[in-house]
């Protein structure tokens, strides 16, 4: 009886602490996938901004799309982006660690990459899909780009034309 008793006691603890290793592995899991934050940045040609931001540590992911665009048109091709007339912007979406990637930082390292002051062009690229923005999610968010925003009037001799809003399509 002892040894079934002791047997027993023995599995139950055994449970105890495969329920707890699971549920803090649970908890890990949760805990990652809520320190993940995206911001969208439009900065011209897509590609050359995707591969600056992937370069950056606590940068977790990058995906480029389009953003902010007529909501009447669903998943649009490159061909009707270029036709001038979708209002979207080509945009990377930055998916980052805010406790590895500072966002002002990420901000000011965009604004390093593009003319914040030319309108629906950056470089030998021209039109309004290569229009300079940032899309946000969140206020926090959008105060830390408004905020960088004001600071690129200080650095430039003509005012700074970077759209900044909330994000409300990307595909």
């Amino acid at each position: 009886m002892k040894h079934l008793i002791l047997f027993i006691a023995l599995l139950v603890s055994n449970g105890l602490a495969i329920a707890r290793t699971t549920m803090s592995d649970q908890l890990s899991k949760t805990t990652r996938m809520n320190t993940q934050s995206e911001i969208y940045f439009a900065g011209g040609c897509f590609w050359g901004t995707e591969h600056f931001m992937k370069q950056i540590d606590g940068v977790t992911n990058t995906r480029v799309g389009y953003a902010n665009g007529k909501m009447s048109i669903k998943n649009p091709t490159y061909e009707q982006v270029c036709n001038d007339n979708t209002g979207f912007a080509e945009t990377v979406e930055v998916s980052y660690d805010p406790r590895q990637a500072d966002l002002k930082l990420l901000i000011e390292l965009f604004f390093k990459t593009i003319d914040p002051t030319s309108i629906n062009r950056q470089g030998n690229d021209i039109g309004t899909q290569y229009r300079s923005a940032i899309f946000y999610h969140s206020a926090e968010q959008e105060t830390a780009a408004r905020t960088a925003l004001a600071k690129q009037t200080e650095l430039w001799p003509s005012l700074p034309l970077t759209d900044i809003a909330k994000t409300a399509t990307f595909w």
